[in-house]
Order: structure tokens, then C-alpha cells, then sequence
């Protein structure tokens, strides 16, 4: 076949391919961009720490009699109220949560139907009306409350036709909906994330389901693209009257704004294919395990009486205890407005620790050395608005170019980012949900930004959906 012919013959496979399987992308790209405008509002529901930490009970103090248990870096150790009763809990890196009392003697009631209503009234000051076990739903199918499965789901007796989601591994509130939440996330969150409860408690069949709906739809984007601009004539050879485009009504509708929004869209779709990290390509390390273990590890001889933590946070609704970096630290209410560290040798404010951190931290980032140490005081395009400051960020010069963030206070390591990871972030982050510092410092430019840009995806999308059914029709 000669040169020609294959050039017409692949051009109609495209304009054939953009056509046909343009119609069912245009449908998601209707629904994402649409269901994306929601979210810009009203996020997935959520129980934020500092909404934990409001609920909850100060600790009782008069029934706390058990030292803390030995944790050997396990995980988070926290001395907190569970209803009536102090415990001390064991949060382990295995989803295991180990719970132990923390008043001799005492015996936990059951987390059953009368005790999540009971717990979820006094969380929320209303009463509660109703309470029903479940395993998974809509608002509790990812896997971050596996390890608090069943959960019951307490119906409360107010206006906002609240539900309180309680644990019944730690017998405390770990979620929260209201009714406004419910409806307008099935409108935004559920559809866009494809997030449906029978699809996204599988997490492997969901993320297939991620990738195989928008990879088509990549493609749909692409040669749309191409198409758009192999239509165009600027110069001048232009069509009658003096048109750049040979199309009008609808057509011209879909063409100019697939040529104007078009890299916009592709960007959007293709970050969002990412979103669930096609083959793992932006896994990134991991520190070795012991060695981590090592790092933060509670030795559980701090002289950490009972009688001392209550002579110095007597109102404290949390405790955490560490030794991150061999600092032991006493965190006084982490999740409020006010969190206290204190060094738990001396109940004091703790001096600088930089050094200290730098040292322990060497053996967690392998084949490497450190390189740089930055103080950030302020966010910047890795460490976003949202997240806390100061934190130390040590550079090592291992072949992933490894980042840790450590908490000053505590030497705990908050994140850790490789190249991949950061990567991860220009390629993902940003070009979808336009998480630039800039921006995000100017709530109003962001908004209207995104809506400026939807605006086309959804121009691009309807006249597409359109074409597609009146061809359909011929």
C-alpha cells in the first residue's frame, strides 16, 4: 500500500476512534468536571483529629494508676479516655490497635449496640436514636477503618441528620456525616473518584477500575487534540468567509473549545489516571524496618509516673508518649489548638534537638549521607500550606535523593520523599487539583481558575455527548 494511502487510512482510524469512543468519554468527562466543581466545595467526609480531640473526654485522672506499657517503637502509644475508663493505647504499624487499661483492676465493657450510642451522645452532645452495625458503606469503605471494623453507625437526633461512626477496636468516634454531606457527595466525591461501595471495597478491582476508565479516555483527549489542530487553517489558506475552523453550531462549539481547553483537559485526565499509581511507579522507599524501630523506639523507663502527667497537663483530653531519635517526649493534646511538648525527663519545654535528630536519624536512609539541612519555617512547593511548621528536612544524597521531615519537637518522622515521590507531586498534585502554593494562598484566584477551566471541559464534554447521540441517531 503505498505512503498515501496509509496516511488516509490511519487518519480515518482516528477521526473514527475519536468519534465512537469519544461519546462514552465525553460522559465521564461531563461527570468529572461537573462532580469536580462540587468537591471545590464540599469535600468527602471526614473526622478531622481536631474534631476527635474537641469531643473528647478529659482524662480522669483519679482512676489512672497503670504506668505506661512498654510500646519498643511499635507504634503511637496515647493515654486517652474510652466512655468512662482511661486506657492506654497501642497504635501498631500492622493495623493492630492494643488496648490496655489504665486503672488496676478494670475490665473494658463490650463496644456493643448501648455502648456506641452511649459514646457517640456524649461525643456529640445530642441524642442518639439509633445505632446499626456495619462492615462497610459509602462513607467508611476505604481501607483507613480496616482496622477498626465492624463499625456501628449511630443515627443521631438532630437536625442535621448527623451519624456518628464508632470503632469497635478502640470504642471511640471515627467518623462523622451529615445529611447535606451525604447528598451533595453523591454528586461530587463518589462519582468522581468512581467511588461506589460495591466497587471501592475492593481496593484492587476499584484501582483496575480507575485505569481502565481513564485510559481510554486519555486517548479520547489525544487525538481530539490532534484532530483539533489538524482542522485548523490560521494562516491563509483558510476555509469560506474566512473561517479557521470548517465547522459551526455544535461542532464549532466542541472544536474551539477542545483547542482552547483541550491541554487543560488532557492534564486533568491523565493526573487523575495517576492518582492510583499505574504499576507503582511512584511507590517510592521505604526506611528498613528495623532500623526505624530502632529509631523510636519507648523504652518504657522515662519515670513516667501517673501522679507526674497529671501534676503537669491536669486537663489534657490526650497524651502521647515517644522516643523518637531517643527523645522522650510527653505530647500534651497534639490535635488542639495548643499541643504542649515536653521533654519526659524533665516535664520541660525541650531545647533544640537538631543535632540529636540528625545523628539517630543516619541509619534510616540507606547508602546514603546527609547533605543538607533545611529548618522550614515556611511552606513551599513539597510541604504544603496545610501542613505543620517548623519541621526539619534533611536532604541525603543516596540514589533516590531521599527527604525526611522530622518534627523538631519530637523527632518523629512525619514524611518521607524520594525522587519518585516528588516526582509524584508535580505529576498528580498540581495539574489536578492546582494545589499551588500561589494559589492556594488566594482562595478566590484558585476558584476561579478551576471554574474557568471546567468551564471548557464542560463545553468540550455536553457538545460532545450531543454530537455523539445525534450520529448515533443517523
Amino acid at each position: 500500500m503505498p505512503r498515501s494511502d496509509i496516511g488516509r487510512v490511519a487518519l480515518r482510524w482516528l477521526f473514527l476512534t475519536h468519534r465512537w469512543a469519544g461519546i462514552a468519554a465525553c460522559l465521564f468527562f461531563g461527570m468529572w468536571f461537573a462532580s469536580g466543581l462540587v468537591m471545590l466545595y464540599m469535600p468527602y467526609p471526614a473526622l478531622s483529629p481536631a474534631a476527635r480531640w474537641a469531643g473528647a473526654a478529659p482524662i480522669d485522672w483519679s482512676r489512672v494508676d497503670v504506668p505506661a506499657p512498654l510500646a519498643t517503637g511499635q507504634g503511637r502509644l496515647l493515654l486517652e479516655m474510652r466512655d468512662t475508663e482511661p486506657v492506654w493505647r497501642i497504635e501498631r504499624d500492622d493495623g493492630v490497635i492494643d488496648t490496655v487499661p489504665a486503672r488496676n483492676g478494670a475490665v473494658l465493657p463490650a463496644v456493643d449496640h448501648g455502648y456506641a450510642r452511649r459514646v457517640a451522645a456524649n461525643f456529640s452532645g445530642t441524642r442518639a436514636i439509633r445505632a446499626d452495625q456495619v462492615m462497610h458503606d459509602q462513607w467508611t469503605v476505604a481501607g483507613g477503618f480496616d482496622r477498626h471494623r465492624p463499625l456501628w453507625r449511630v443515627a443521631l437526633g438532630d437536625a442535621a441528620g448527623t451519624d456518628i461512626y464508632v470503632s469497635s477496636a478502640t470504642g471511640l468516634p471515627v467518623q462523622r456525616t451529615k445529611r447535606v454531606q451525604r447528598i451533595w457527595n453523591w454528586l461530587g466525591s463518589v462519582p468522581h473518584w468512581l467511588y461506589p461501595t460495591v466497587l471501592r471495597q475492593d481496593n484492587a478491582a476499584w484501582r483496575q477500575a480507575v485505569m481502565w476508565v481513564s485510559g481510554p479516555c486519555i486517548a479520547v483527549a489525544l487525538t481530539g487534540i490532534w484532530i483539533g489542530i489538524l482542522r485548523l487553517r490560521p494562516g491563509q489558506r483558510r476555509y469560506k468567509a474566512g473561517r479557521i475552523s470548517p465547522y459551526r453550531g455544535w461542532m464549532l462549539w466542541h472544536h474551539v473549545s477542545g483547542l482552547v481547553g483541550g491541554v487543560f483537559l488532557l492534564g486533568w485526565i491523565v493526573s487523575g489516571w495517576l492518582s492510583v499509581d499505574p504499576g507503582r511507579l511512584f511507590a517510592g522507599g521505604t526506611a528498613p524496618v528495623e532500623a526505624l524501630r530502632r529509631y523510636r523506639a519507648i523504652d518504657g523507663d522515662t519515670g513516667l509516673a501517673p501522679a507526674r502527667l497529671a501534676m503537669v497537663a491536669p486537663d489534657a483530653r490526650t497524651i502521647e508518649i515517644t522516643n523518637a531519635a531517643g527523645l522522650p517526649r510527653v505530647v500534651v493534646d497534639r490535635a488542639s489548638d495548643h499541643p504542649r511538648f515536653l521533654d519526659a525527663r524533665t516535664m520541660a519545654h525541650p531545647g533544640d534537638a537538631t543535632a540529636v535528630i540528625v545523628k539517630a536519624s543516619a541509619p534510616l536512609v540507606a547508602g546514603g549521607a546527609l547533605w543538607r539541612i533545611d529548618r522550614l519555617t515556611r511552606s513551599d512547593a513539597y510541604w504544603g500550606l496545610t501542613r505543620p511548621l517548623p519541621i526539619l528536612r534533611l536532604r541525603f544524597d543516596n540514589h533516590a535523593r531521599t527527604w525526611l521531615y522530622i518534627d523538631p519537637a519530637t523527632g518523629d518522622v512525619v514524611e518521607r520523599q524520594d525522587r519518585a515521590r516528588r516526582l509524584y507531586r508535580w505529576m498528580f498534585d498540581l495539574p489536578h487539583t492546582w494545589d499551588w502554593l500561589w494559589l492556594v494562598a488566594s482562595r478566590p484566584v484558585r476558584d476561579l481558575v478551576i471554574w474557568l477551566m471546567s468551564a471548557f471541559g464542560l463545553v468540550v464534554s455536553v457538545s460532545g455527548v450531543w454530537l455523539g447521540y445525534r450520529r448515533l441517531l443517523r
